[in-house]
């Protein structure tokens, strides 16, 4: 019997995601009213976003109707238009609660979310039970599911009504034991631009896991008209963004801006699309080219956009158009120093050649190892911090390019004098061709990161590592 006049309000269960709600039901002698799915007020209780796409319904005509256990690769919303059911559900995902078990029954005035990868079942209690549910992806011939036998042991459902005698399918009957159930394997992490130096980093963090794929420029081009459907975009919960035009000077050239406004803008208004369509967590890596430098602090988050050069036009521009997207995590860095070319990687080669270099002075950060880049991505996904901008680069006292090419040579065991400290007018004087602005001040503020249990690197500790490797 449907309860009339309850308070909005969600229970949770043993089983990770799995909540229960109570709706509001109003009822008088024409029949009764309810809001099924009211996103707002079901959000602010604690429901996800989990964005439906299609609405079902299975009308059963009999007591005793028994279907499922069918776990899907998409979340979903029960609940009951009519009559009443005994629910059962059995978490079916890999992890430690695999087999756990709730069950409970619902009527009008009670709905389930029932998370991707939790096999649904139920059995109803009363005739024409009209048993509805929301579900965020389309159905297709081609999905793959993970079924559990209504009967199985283990589990050991204590249905009302036994099941010998029930109306159960065939097919049902026939599905597997426990101990027989592929489990359903986490969304997937995407990392494009796996080629570069942060992929390649990326790689070496998270290649233990076997629900991330790698993908270089060649193999997915984010800026592609195609984008859309690259990728059964709703087997991903994160796409992790490591592919950038990075060519700083060469963007101030008119084929220079074309391509990183290309890669950099638009490529990143592509995945954003995607991401916000699919409910897919967005990683972007940003940049201290967005800010001029000309603050007499460290930079915070939420400072405000003003970049100088091309390059950190195109940067800006990308954080504004991934922080529209609900789940996202800005990783902004500066001095990047990985695998490949770099300026460390320079000031060795200049050092051991019996080089003397000029090295600007008047320039101010951190450097920003890619390792630990990777290790801060997997870190705020893992431990599902609040989706927002975080500043990330090695830890210690801010230095210059000057000071950083002298420590290269100390720690290389080369005289420090060999390292003339020059302006950046000066240094640049002489390059042919067009050259960008830099930032003076690039040193970013690390509390925020800090905040949520990442431990940073110190830079120095960090130079010495990279150089013995």
């Amino acid at each position: 019997m449907t309860v009339f006049g309850k308070t909005m309000s969600l229970s949770r269960t043993p089983i990770p995601g799995l909540v229960v709600f109570d709706l509001p039901v109003h009822g008088d002698s024409r029949g009764w009213f309810k809001e099924n799915w009211q996103r707002e007020k079901m959000m602010a209780a604690g429901l996800p976003d989990f964005g439906p796409v299609q609405n079902n319904i299975s009308f059963n005509d009999a007591v005793g109707t028994t279907r499922g256990i069918h776990a899907e690769p998409w979340d979903k919303w029960v609940s009951v238009a009519s009559g009443r059911i005994f629910g059962a559900w059995v978490d079916l995902r890999e992890g430690p609660t695999f087999g756990a078990v709730f069950t409970t029954e619902l009527d009008p005035s009670r709905a389930v979310f029932v998370p991707r990868g939790v096999g649904n079942s139920y059995q109803t209690l009363e005739p024409n039970t009209a048993y509805t549910y929301l579900v965020n992806d389309h159905w297709s011939p081609s999905t793959s599911y993970s079924f559990l036998n209504l009967a199985d042991e283990t589990v050991a459902i204590d249905w009302p009504i036994p099941l010998a005698d029930v109306e159960i399918s065939a097919k049902d009957l026939a599905h597997p034991r426990l101990s027989e159930v592929k489990p359903i394997a986490p969304r997937k992490i995407l990392v494009v631009g796996a080629g570069g130096q942060l992929g390649l980093a990326l790689r070496a963090q998270l290649a233990h896991q076997d629900s991330v794929e790698f993908t270089t420029r060649a193999e997915l081009d984010i800026a592609s008209a195609q984008l859309s459907t690259a990728r059964h975009w709703r087997d991903y919960g994160v796409i992790v963004n490591a592919s950038a035009y990075t060519a700083v000077d060469t963007a101030e050239t008119p084929e220079g801006r074309r391509r990183a406004w290309s890669s950099n803008v638009f490529g990143v208004a592509a995945l954003a699309r995607v991401a916000t369509e699919h409910g897919i967590t967005l990683v972007h890596v940003s940049s201290d080219y967005v800010f001029d430098g000309s603050l007499h602090r460290a930079y915070r988050e939420d400072d405000l956009f003003c970049p100088l050069g091309v390059y950190g036009q195109t940067k800006a521009a990308a954080d504004a158009i991934v922080a529209t997207v609900p789940r996202h995590y800005i990783v902004r860095t500066s001095w990047v120093i990985g695998e490949g070319k770099n300026f460390v990687r320079t000031m060795a080669s200049l050092a051991g050649r019996g080089v003397d270099p000029k090295v600007v002075m008047d320039q101010t950060g951190r450097l920003t190892f890619t390792d630990d880049i990777a290790r801060a991505i997997r870190h705020l996904v893992e431990a599902e911090g609040e989706y927002g901008t975080y500043n990330l680069t090695g830890s210690g006292e801010p230095t210059s390019w000057a000071d950083i090419a002298r420590r290269v040579y100390a720690l290389l065991g080369y005289d420090t004098g060999r390292v003339t400290a020059v302006s950046t007018e000066e240094y640049f004087a002489s390059v042919p061709g067009p050259v960008a602005p830099r930032p003076r001040n690039s040193v970013l503020d690390l509390s925020k990161i800090e905040a949520t249990g990442f431990v940073t690197t110190p830079v120095d500790e960090s130079l010495r590592r990279y150089l013995a490797t």
